[in-house]
């Protein structure tokens, strides 16, 4: 996978020299007795065993970077940073800067020191950590909004090193009826709902969980993973599921390097190269079902294999053109054999 990556980027002239890596893990329930299934964090079925994949996305592309299959237990700090470990191994050599973006499950000590050494500036969510911010460092980027900021540098138990801590803090709403008399809180931090992140980052604290929000994305792109086909556990041996879950993931960056692909294609004047604008925007399921039903015919002609559209499919002059489009980059020579203005890190692999 990661000789495909390097090889589409320069196919389709990729130059992200800065990327933002979004990690999430997710729950897949099972109804048997598959090898690996553990109780753990199920929110839709409590009590019941399933796997616990981690997934790493890149923000740019939207692909799939690098993830596993695992047990359905909780990440340890050990097992997080082992995986961050295996992030740089996989990325294009045109990559300079990376910002990794995870959930509190992702935050030790460990997982800070792996992305120290692997040069990784990150953002991760705090859990379990306490951080003291001083009550004088407050302040409000917005004077509409009751929304405040601090930032703090915090040594948590068993770290080797401080880090910076940066949150924020919103009002409690008073869900009491207006007619009883208002119960206050007898300590400040109970009047606020806090979120609390461990960074890398030296800017504003605004901005920089403002930066963190942008991750909410990565949600969207595990459900894309599960649509097709993620959820499906075929066998009851961990093994023969953990391939599944690779070849399933192959699959969807196929799909997404196809849409990557659609989008360049219409980047050209003739009106012909417009018609497949909506699949770029559209999720992999939904494109892939508007190219499959254009309606089309397989036929044999003079020994040979064809596949040929109706003429009166008013879909048909995009897909030609689309087919044109792909027909014109495979005649071309290949960029990783002619080189690149960006260091090869896969591409001379296998060619």
């Amino acid at each position: 996978m990661s000789i495909l990556r390097e090889r589409i980027w320069q196919l389709c002239v990729l130059n992200y020299s800065r990327v933002h890596l979004n990690i999430d893990t997710t729950v897949e329930t099972l109804y048997g007795e598959q090898q690996g299934g553990r109780k753990g964090h199920n929110t839709k079925h409590r009590g019941k065993k399933g796997y616990r994949p981690v997934l790493c996305f890149i923000d740019e592309t939207r692909e799939y970077l690098v993830g596993k299959l695992r047990r359905g237990e909780t990440m340890s700090g050990k097992e997080t940073a082992e995986f961050i470990k295996t992030i740089k191994a996989h990325l294009p050599g045109c990559v300079k800067w990376v910002l990794l973006r995870a959930d509190g499950e992702f935050l030790s000590w460990q997982s800070v020191k792996a992305c120290v050494e692997a040069g990784f500036h990150y953002i991760i969510a705090n859990k379990g950590c306490d951080p003291p911010f001083d009550s004088k460092g407050w302040y409000r980027p917005w004077k509409r909004k009751d929304i405040e900021y601090n930032s703090c540098t915090y040594k948590p138990t068993g770290w080797e090193v401080p880090c910076r801590f940066v949150a924020m803090r919103i009002p409690k709403e008073q869900k009491q009826p207006s007619s009883l008399p208002v119960q206050c809180e007898l300590f400040e931090d109970d009047r606020y709902t806090y979120r609390i992140f461990c960074t890398s980052l030296k800017g504003k604290p605004h901005k920089v969980i403002a930066e963190y929000d942008k991750r909410a994305d990565v949600e969207n792109l595990v459900g894309e993973a599960k649509r097709e086909g993620l959820e499906a556990i075929p066998s009851g041996k961990f093994k023969n599921n953990y391939a599944f879950f690779q070849i399933v993931m192959l699959a969807y960056n196929i799909w997404r390097y196809m849409k990557i692909m659609g989008q360049m294609s219409t980047k050209d004047n003739t009106p012909d190269s417009k018609g497949l604008s909506g699949i770029v925007t559209n999720t992999i399921r939904i494109a892939r079902l508007k190219l499959l039903f254009i309606a089309a015919k397989v036929v044999r002609d003079s020994n040979r294999d064809k596949v040929r559209y109706s003429t009166h499919d008013a879909r048909t002059p995009a897909m030609m053109a689309f087919l044109r489009f792909l027909d014109v980059l495979g005649s071309k020579p290949r960029p990783w054999l002619r080189g690149t203005t960006w260091p090869q890190r896969f591409a001379l692999q296998g060619s």
